[in-house]
């Protein structure tokens, strides 16, 4: 017996299987599409940084391996959507519109994003650097496009929007391989002013920690209310600091206690005259 419905029945399904067919072989096509992406990401990650590790920053690094990854990212998903059948122009259409809003709403992010660029450009610091923004003091762990953040030595992390290193004061604390570290103290008056230079280099050449070159800032400074100033300024290697800050301090302390010299404490005078104080009320009354 012949039964004409199901011999229509591959006729009508087949629309339908080609369909399946044709979605699979792109969820295939796809999936392969974005394996070879990642992997394409990785090697030219690797080929385009490596010669460049002699001339670029750290920073400069970073910034290089994430624009390569998200140009590799933006293309493998418009790949992926051609093997959806997606017509990209409408969703290039809707994505100017949508970028424009979210431009007028987002300026303080667009302004974060030039900064970032301009700071990338100056480089007024690199990863590792140790900087002052404000109160914050601390290790550069990270630069990306809105921020920083800063590791500071109590071990907090610090994020800082790029916005503020622009239009603040920033200190790069360890730019350079050398430092200098002022010390400012005072001797009483009744002291040498010539005996305590030469006590002060001498406690300056015995650190081990002190450069020779350039030579030290030993000076008499000013006249003080009850003391001699004087200026100590030491050169010092900047991972030193720590060391030499401690030394040479616990030197100039045991030195001055050899030497006999005095540091003073602040002094204040205090006359009492009765007579004059009630003379003084009484003009005061009288006016």
């Amino acid at each position: 017996m012949d039964f004409p419905f199901f011999n229509s029945i591959p006729e009508r399904f087949q629309p339908i299987i080609d369909s399946f067919s044709e979605r699979h072989e792109a969820i295939i096509v796809s999936a392969i599409i974005i394996a070879l992406g990642f992997i394409l990401s990785i090697i030219l990650g690797r080929i385009v940084i490596r010669p460049w590790r002699r001339y670029l920053s750290k920073q400069a690094m970073m910034v290089l391996r994430k624009g390569i990854g998200y140009g590799i990212f933006v293309i493998v998903v418009m790949m992926v959507l051609q093997e959806f059948d997606v017509k990209l122009t409408a969703i290039l259409g809707a994505a100017g519109i949508l970028g424009i809003a979210i431009g007028f709403a987002a300026q303080t992010s667009l302004s974060n994003i030039i900064s970032g660029i301009f700071l990338l450009c100056e480089k007024p610091f690199q990863v590792g650097d140790v900087i002052k923004v404000g109160d914050e003091t601390g290790v550069v762990e990270s630069i990306d496009m809105l921020s920083l953040t800063l590791r500071t030595f109590n071990n907090l992390s610090v994020r800082l929007p790029n916005e503020t290193l622009v239009k603040g004061q920033l200190t790069n604390i360890t730019r350079h391989p050398i430092r200098r570290f002022d010390i400012k103290l005072g001797v009483s008056y009744r002291e040498d002013p010539e005996r305590v230079l030469e006590v002060l280099r001498s406690v300056a050449d015995l650190n081990p920690h002190v450069l020779v070159e350039p030579e030290p800032l030993i000076a008499l400074t000013g006249f003080g209310e009850s003391q001699l100033d004087f200026t100590l300024g030491v050169w010092h290697e900047k991972d030193d600091f720590i060391e030499m800050r401690n030394s040479i301090l616990s030197a100039i302390k045991k030195r001055f206690l050899e030497e006999n010299i005095e540091i003073p404490f602040p002094h204040r005078v205090v006359i009492s005259n009765p007579e004059g104080t009630e003379n003084d009320a009484d003009h005061i009354a009288g006016t």
